[in-house]
C-alpha cells in the first residue's frame, strides 16, 4: 500500500490534478487485487495443492489395493479353473486310453482269427 501512496504523491507533485491521481492510483489498486498473488495467496495455494496431492495419492494407494485384490480373486479363480481343466483332461485321456487299448485288442483277436482261418485252408 505504501507504493500507491508514494504512486499518488509522485503523480501530484508532476501537476497531475488530485482527481486524475486517485484515479490511477485506484485503477492501480484493483489491477493489483484482480491479477496479482500476494504471498498469502501463493501460501493458501500451496497449502491446497499440497492437500490435493495428498487426496490424489491416498485415492491412488486404495485404487490399486482394490485392483490388485481383484487380480488376487481372478488368479485364484483361474487356478481353480486350470485344475477342473487338468481332472477334465485326464479323465478324457484315460477314457481315450481304454478304447484303444479295446480296439487294439479286437483288432488283434480279428488278425488272429484270419491267420488261424488262412492256416487252415492252406493246410
Amino acid at each position: 500500500m505504501d507504493f500507491l501512496y508514494s504512486l499518488y504523491d509522485a503523480l501530484v507533485s508532476i501537476n497531475v490534478p488530485n482527481d486524475k491521481a486517485r484515479a490511477v492510483v485506484d485503477a492501480m489498486e484493483r489491477d493489483m487485487a484482480t491479477h496479482l498473488a500476494i504471498k498469502t495467496d501463493l501460501d493458501s495455494l500451496r497449502l491446497a495443492t499440497k492437500s490435493d496431492v495428498t487426496l490424489l495419492r491416498r485415492d491412488t494407494e486404495s485404487g490399486f489395493l482394490a485392483v490388485r485384490k481383484d487380480m488376487q480373486a481372478l488368479e485364484v479363480g483361474l487356478r481353480k479353473d486350470m485344475e477342473t481343466l487338468g481332472v477334465v483332461l485326464r479323465k478324457d485321456m484315460e477314457a481315450q486310453g481304454s478304447q484303444i487299448v479295446i480296439r487294439l485288442g479286437a483288432l488283434i483277436v480279428v488278425v488272429a482269427g484270419l491267420l488261424l482261418g488262412a492256416i487252415q485252408l492252406g493246410a
